[in-house]
């Protein structure tokens, strides 16, 4: 007994461990996207975001500057009221810092010509105002903690601001004395010019604009100039439309000769079968030329009686050229070898055709294999990049996502603004994980009986 546990043990841990292993990366990763700067060193899993005293401070100047304590921001009748403490050593000068509303951009790239107020146009900074003088030590050195408080007002009317920036900078004389930033309501986005000064990319942020800032500014930053709506949206809609029509066009085509090749008889049908085999065997990136050159021509001109001259530049395009797979009807047909033949030709026998039996009998027992078809249909067309990339130029409102996420590098990794890039990735990530779990049985059983022929 002792020995069956114990191998059990061995086996569960050495699974556990793996999967530590696998997992750990994109857990990892997942934290760098929610961090202000994702390539830190070394990697610090508690940090600013992950703090419940900043989400609580996040919720309440979110609500303070807009109502909102979700997503934040400065609207008019705002009063927003922050606290920060300063160390001051004994025998310096307790002179506070300055404070600073920039005109400050949402981000770079795509976020650097989005049109939107400025903060700084509407809010009204009041005096600092000294709450508490605690004596105490900062790095063993004797001094006092001065702690300030500092309202900004939004007064009389004005459009409403997603983000309220700020910038509290210490003068030369008081840095070179040794005052130092020791703490805010609000832990600052960033510490710069050597401590100098403690910069917010907003100050009323709310919980989920300040715990997950990135994921918010992949939907906000990323907007068509010529429209106006968030491409990320746009990119995800036209991944789905793609990915949802070719599964559904995959799974009756690919069903129907599957069926066809594992049940009927017609002349040229193994030759047929072997072509088929063929073609999963030559890569796309063979043909990619001859099919670009079809639908430039819309598919020898037929695009025409749809008052379309040619099918680049569109998501139709991108569809036809995938309508069914060679792989997808191969594994259709060989599920339909493992199912007996005796379950047709007693629908025979009580008077279906073989349309009837095909869509009343059979595909209804194909359940597993259509569940791993769909699976591997969605994914296969979701993270589709080569293609996508050569059919779809321009304008940027028809790419799919993967092409989106290609721009989003170009715009934002030049910059190291690293932690956006890593939020789109996650996003496009998690209908994939959505599908496996809902399918995971269908996928495995789909698998398994493929692999048979019966």
């Amino acid at each position: 007994m002792r020995r069956r546990w114990a191998r059990a043990g061995w086996i569960y841990g050495t699974l556990l461990f793996f999967g530590l292993i696998f997992i750990g990366p994109f857990y990892v990763s997942f934290l760098a996207s929610l961090k202000d700067n994702p390539l830190e060193w070394p990697f610090r899993f508690r940090f600013a975001q992950v703090s419940p005293l900043n989400w609580r401070a996040a919720w309440k100047l979110g609500l303070a500057g807009a109502g909102d304590p979700w997503l934040g921001g400065f609207a008019p009748g705002a009063k927003v009221d922050l606290e920060v403490t300063y160390f001051v050593p004994q025998g310096a000068s307790a002179e506070p810092p300055r404070v600073r509303i920039p005109r400050r951009r949402a981000g770079a790239g795509l976020g650097a010509v989005v049109d939107e107020p400025f903060a700084a146009d509407y809010a009204k900074v009041g005096a600092l105002e000294v709450v508490a003088r605690v004596p105490g030590t900062l790095a063993e050195k004797p001094g006092t903690f001065y702690r300030y408080r500092i309202r900004i007002e939004y007064p009389g009317s004005g459009p409403r601001i997603d983000r309220l920036p700020m910038d509290l900078e210490l003068s030369r004389s008081a840095f070179r004395a040794g005052v130092r930033f020791v703490s805010a309501t609000l832990a600052p986005n960033r510490i710069e010019r050597r401590g100098r000064v403690a910069s917010w990319d907003s100050l009323t942020p709310g919980l989920v604009g300040y715990v997950m800032k990135n994921y918010v500014r992949v939907f906000k930053e990323s907007k068509s100039l010529s429209t106006g709506q968030s491409l990320f949206w746009r990119w995800t809609v036209n991944s789905f439309f793609v990915a949802l029509v070719k599964v559904i066009t995959n799974l009756l085509f690919a069903a129907m000769a599957g069926y066809a090749l594992a049940r009927m008889r017609f002349p040229g049908k193994h030759l047929l079968f072997l072509l088929m085999l063929f073609t999963m065997m030559v890569p796309g990136q063979v043909l990619f030329i001859s099919n670009y050159l079809v639908l430039r021509d819309g598919i020898f001109g037929l695009s025409r009686l749809f008052g379309a001259p040619t099918l680049l530049n569109s998501l139709w395009g991108l569809i036809l050229s995938g309508v069914v797979g060679s792989s997808a009807v191969f594994i259709m047909k060989q599920f339909f070898e493992s199912i007996p033949k005796e379950i047709e030709e007693a629908a025979l026998i009580d008077g279906a055709s073989p349309a009837q039996t095909f869509f009343r009998v059979v595909l209804p027992m194909a359940t597993p294999a259509l569940g791993a078809l769909t699976i591997l249909v969605f994914q296969g067309t979701w993270n589709e990049f080569f293609w996508p990339l050569v059919v779809l130029t321009s304008p940027q409102d028809i790419y799919t996502l993967p092409i989106g996420l290609l721009s989003f590098r170009n715009a934002y990794g030049q910059v190291g603004d690293w932690g956006l890039i890593l939020a789109g990735a996650f996003l496009s990530m998690v209908p994939i994980i959505v599908l496996f779990v809902v399918f995971q049985r269908y996928f495995i059983e789909g698998v398994s009986f493929s692999g048979l022929k019966g």
